[in-house]
């Protein structure tokens, strides 16, 4: 299970840190091409949700490798579940029905926060 949890943690934090690592050093113009949505929420807003991510890729990754306060990356990857779901009802809201990618990471996560419980 401590592979799998590694894999799958691994690729969630790396998708986190490179998409909140946007969200926090780049323009709203810059970020409206991949990210839709950045036009109807504030910057400081937008800033939030990116710090969040890479706070949260770290929960994924630093507190099983350190062993210390292991339940964080529990904690974390429950986290990105609860993100998930915001941001599909924020895609719904805005008539985006695209949100496949949404769900796809919404189902990582949970499987990451179902691996570091076992």
């Amino acid at each position: 299970m401590s592979l799998a949890y590694w894999i799958v943690a691994g690729l969630l934090a790396l998708f986190y840190l490179y998409a909140g690592g946007l969200k926090v050093v780049r323009s709203r113009e810059r970020l409206r091409p991949m990210m839709a949505w950045v036009d109807s929420m504030p910057l400081p807003a937008v800033r939030a949700i990116g710090t969040v991510e890479v706070l949260g890729a770290l929960g994924l990754v630093l507190p099983r490798l350190t062993g210390i306060a292991p339940w964080l990356a529990v904690a974390a990857a429950t986290g990105f579940v609860v993100l998930q779901l915001g941001a599909i009802r924020v895609h719904l809201k805005m008539g985006d029905r695209q949100v496949a990618l949404n769900i796809t990471v919404l189902l990582a996560a949970a499987v990451t926060a179902w691996l570091a419980a076992v």
